[in-house]
C-alpha cells in the first residue's frame, strides 16, 4: 500500500465520520468551590490553603533552600580560607 493511497483511505475514514456536538462526558466545575477556599478570611496564607499537599511543598522547599544557603556559605569560607600545605 503506498503512502498516497494510505492518506486517501485515512482521510475518507475521518471523512465518513459523523461529527457530533455532544458531550461525551460531564465535567465537574470546582472553580467557585476554590474560589470559597481561598477568599476565606481564616487566617491561613494563601499558599497553604491548598491542603497537606501545600504544606509539604512549602516546607520542603523552605528545607531545601535553608540547607542549600548553609552549604554556599560553608563553600565560601572554605574557599576564602585555604589550608595551609606542608
Amino acid at each position: 500500500m503506498t503512502f498516497r493511497h494510505f492518506l486517501g483511505y485515512t482521510l475518507q475514514q475521518v471523512s465518513r465520520r459523523q461529527i457530533s456536538s455532544t458531550v461525551r462526558r460531564q465535567l465537574v466545575n470546582n472553580v467557585p468551590d476554590k474560589q470559597k477556599l481561598f477568599q476565606e478570611a481564616n487566617g491561613i496564607p494563601v499558599h497553604l490553603k491548598g491542603g497537606v499537599g501545600d504544606a509539604v511543598l512549602y516546607h520542603a522547599t523552605m528545607g531545601l533552600t535553608v540547607l542549600g544557603t548553609a552549604y554556599v556559605i560553608y563553600e565560601l569560607v572554605k574557599a576564602a580560607l585555604p589550608q595551609k600545605k606542608d
